[in-house]
């Protein structure tokens, strides 16, 4: 019989009280943001069951009597049901695909009566159990592809089913997890390949119409292309050891090109990109030859990265254009600088950062900001609610809040790394991440330095079932913490 003994404190004095204090002090300072956000002038009483600030007073009342249940739990719950709760929101998911109510064209509620839930909001943490139950069992390792394949498909799944629901931004924050993956084990190179992506995405695409010298060759392209024979230079440097292939890769990149734009310049004007996706063909072929050579198939997957970097490349600009919805493809233009669309897909961006400049160092004081009294900020108590905390506390609130959220995410980490099993370690690592995404790209889109992909800031933005996801997922990690020093017999 299995017996718990207390080593050497109570589960209720293991509890991770600063944690559950900067939850706490995060839900007060989000309902003075909701209330800001939804005030209008007139208004008279700001706890009335009918405005969104005195249905906030009722999401945070029932969060907080959630996270004492999950507190009462045993831990051994989580581990036990993992697959089932993750089995169970897969098929709500995959209901809700179906869902006859659309809203603001999205299919991701389930509507019951006055009652509005959001299932993608819960499946974050019944994924991040799943992944923690898998990676737990023994003898996964993510050295071995049918493991890691595993862990993957089972991120992908409900990012899938969030798709088809046309919810693309909750869709994204699902690529948080690959953060846990790698502090669990994944080859940086897989996360390297991501950031590369997103680097040719972006200047490709910005700087795609700008021209050199020359006046024949694409700024965009060329940077893109001779990037992708750098990246794989230190590619080979770092995974192969081979000082002095990177430096022929170097010399005949840099050296070539180079003369290429000299012949371009003074001789025969021509565009100097079909030199470089020659040079990037033949670095193809002599990667595969030494992996032939020398039996070593690391050679092999860099070689893929070059040819996924260049198909890639040519792609980026298929898919904005042609298979991108409008609004996307607009939002993407507008933040690349591309386009400026102050009255459309811009307009949310450019009115939340007046009102964040309206705010000055201190603001404006709480219910005077006038940019969010008047409405001018779309979503201003939703996606966009920093705004609020911007207009009316200032840069004062607005680092008092970005203060608290780090402090938020140190404890994540101690507390993630105190963990004894594996379980309880990539369960954290998996809510740190999720909470690391929504930080950065709501903030960061507020501020127009991340696309609009429509995704709450936790704790603060208007909604029973983002604050409900949001702690979900931190008190099933408190409560699991707080059995670290129970000895079970």
């Amino acid at each position: 019989m299995e017996k718990q003994i207390d080593k050497p404190a109570s589960v209720l004095r293991s509890l991770d009280w600063w944690t559950i204090l900067i939850y706490v002090a995060l839900l007060a300072f989000g309902w003075v943001s909701v209330c800001g956000a939804s005030y209008t002038y007139g208004d008279t009483d700001i706890f009335s069951l009918d405005s969104r600030s005195g249905m906030q007073i009722i999401w945070i009342g029932t969060s907080l009597a959630l996270g004492l249940f999950l507190l009462l739990l045993d831990d051994r719950f989580y581990d036990f049901f993992a697959y089932i709760i993750y089995g169970f929101l897969i098929l709500v998911l995959i209901g809700t695909i179906f869902n006859t109510h659309e809203i603001k064209g999205s299919r991701s509620w389930l509507v019951m009566g006055p009652v509005r839930v959001q299932p993608a909001e819960f499946a974050k943490f019944a994924t991040a159990l799943a992944v923690a139950k898998l990676m737990s069992t023994y003898g996964f390792t993510m050295e071995r592809w049918r493991d890691f394949g595993t862990a993957v498909a089972v991120v992908i799944l409900p990012m899938l089913c969030i798709v088809m629901q046309k919810e693309t931004g909750s869709a994204l924050v699902y690529l948080s997890f690959f953060l846990m993956f790698y502090r669990e084990g994944m080859t940086g190179s897989i996360l390297f390949t991501g950031v590369a992506m997103v680097f040719y995405f972006v200047v490709g695409i910005r700087f795609e119409d700008t021209i050199m010298w020359d006046e024949r060759t694409s700024v965009g392209k060329f940077v893109v292309l001779l990037s992708v024979q750098v990246f794989t230079a230190f590619l080979v440097y770092f995974y192969c050891h081979d000082k002095k292939q990177f430096w022929t890769i170097l010399a005949y990149s840099l050296g070539v090109t180079l003369l290429a734009l000299l012949f371009s310049t003074f001789v025969i004007p021509f565009d100097t990109i079909w030199v470089q996706m020659a040079l990037a063909a033949a670095l193809v072929g002599v990667l595969i030859y030494q992996g032939l050579a020398r039996r070593v198939r690391t050679y092999f997957y860099i070689a893929l990265f070059t040819i996924g970097s260049v198909i890639f490349f040519n792609a980026a600009d298929h898919v904005l254009n042609n298979m991108m919805q409008p609004h996307q493809r607009v939002r993407i233009n507008v933040l690349l600088g591309l386009e400026e669309d102050l009255a459309g897909a811009g307009y949310n961006v450019h009115q939340s950062e007046i009102a964040i400049g309206s705010g000055g160092l201190m603001g404006k004081g709480f219910l005077n900001g006038t940019q969010t009294k008047l409405k001018f900020v779309p979503e201003q108590d939703t996606d966009f609610i920093f705004c609020t905390v911007g207009e009316e506390e200032g840069f004062l609130g607005c680092s008092a809040v970005l203060l608290l959220f780090l402090a938020l995410i140190l404890r994540l980490i101690k507390m993630a790394e105190r963990q004894p099993f594996r379980f309880g370690r990539v369960y954290g690592y998996c809510v740190l991440s999720i909470f690391l995404f929504h930080l950065f790209i709501n903030v960061g889109m507020v501020l127009g330095l991340t696309p609009v992909i429509g995704i709450p800031l936790p704790f603060f933005s208007y909604g029973g079932s983002s604050l409900w996801g949001f702690t979900l997922l931190l008190f099933i990690f408190l409560r699991i913490d707080a059995s670290r020093n129970m000895v079970r017999q």
